[in-house]
């Protein structure tokens, strides 16, 4: 009989090739031989939306956010591009989503494209986690190797998405937390926050910090008020970043490091507390940014992706196939 020991020893073998097996399901090349011509489709296509409006390419971005962090056992699977139906309801009207989200219209772009070239190929989970890194780079950021090869999920959970998603009212340790949830440290936590580089937000979400919070500068607080008064403009739309608003660099630290955040969210970051050193780190060293960005997001797009024969590759990235 084996001992307890051989069988632990065993057991812990198999766990370990079997991470391995299904962690080897992703890789750079895996469309070189099946649709060789998948990365320059979304390429271009993302190029050409960006340069039509700058923004879409932290819309793009933020959409692969949205996808990643959302479920517990499904991450990076394409969810949170379902449309609601009579019979479905999707991720799309959470609190954090909802008149939102944007860049639907470019995937579906890019997968019409991919259909016609390489029909039933390419996932619309891959085709966002490129997207992103393609918006970053044609905003002027940094590029990492996106690895492919998910699969899309037939479901998505509205409940999921209002309690996963980080909100832009929460404070440093909520969002440690969150963020620890998904196996991220409080360093990646920062980097991640990075993103906001780029990008608008709505009057609704930072309302209350320009009105109420203490840690901020008077004369930005002033300004943006101009634009999100007390009451009503909720939709009115300000940038994350006043000084570099459509450019991928590290001012979004710089302005931190001012009191110039224009989330409550954001400015947690740097507000006496654990993370400081970090954000002043990142507002004098851009290339240190820049890289460690390209690093967490190799790993944001590796939150259980669906792989080999889970899931399915949708036709269309807004609905699951017809059975």
């Amino acid at each position: 009989m084996s001992s307890p020991f051989s069988l632990l020893a065993f057991a812990t073998f198999f766990l370990v090739s079997m991470t391995r097996e299904v962690g080897a399901q992703l890789s750079s090349d895996f469309y070189s031989s099946s649709c060789p011509s998948a990365l320059s489709i979304i390429n271009d296509a993302v190029t050409s939306a960006v340069s039509s409006e700058a923004r879409m390419g932290a819309s793009l971005l933020r959409l692969h956010f949205h996808d990643c962090f959302v479920n517990a056992i499904q991450g990076c699977d394409g969810s949170v591009l379902l449309s609601d139906t009579a019979n479905f309801t999707g991720e799309q009207t959470a609190f954090p989503n909802v008149n939102s989200l944007r860049g639907f219209d470019v995937i579906g772009n890019i997968k019409s494209q991919l259909e016609k070239q390489c029909p039933g190929t390419v996932s619309c989970a891959d085709i966002v986690a490129v997207a992103a890194r393609d918006s970053v780079v044609a905003l002027g950021g940094t590029s990492w190797t996106v690895q492919l090869g998910r699969r899309d999920s037939t479901a998505a959970s509205l409940t999921d998405a209002n309690n996963n998603l980080p909100s832009p009212f929460s404070d440093l340790s909520t969002l440690t937390s969150a963020f620890s949830r998904k196996g991220f440290s409080a360093d990646e936590l920062v980097v991640l926050s990075g993103a906001h580089t780029i990008g608008r937000a709505r009057c609704r979400f930072f309302r209350a910090r320009i009105f109420n919070d203490t840690n901020i500068d008077s004369s930005f607080a002033s300004s943006a008020q101009q634009n999100c008064p007390s009451v009503g403009g909720d939709d009115n739309l300000e940038s994350l970043d006043s000084v570099t608003s459509d450019t991928f660099d590290n001012q979004y630290f710089q302005n931190l490091v001012n009191l110039k955040g224009l989330l409550h969210s954001d400015q947690q970051l740097f507000n006496n507390g654990s993370a400081d050193s970090q954000v002043q780190s990142y507002s004098q060293d851009s290339n240190t940014f820049l890289d460690d960005f390209g690093k967490a997001m190799i790993k944001m797009g590796n939150l259980s992706p669906l792989t080999g024969t889970d899931g399915q590759i949708r036709l269309e990235c807004s609905k699951v196939n017809a059975s």
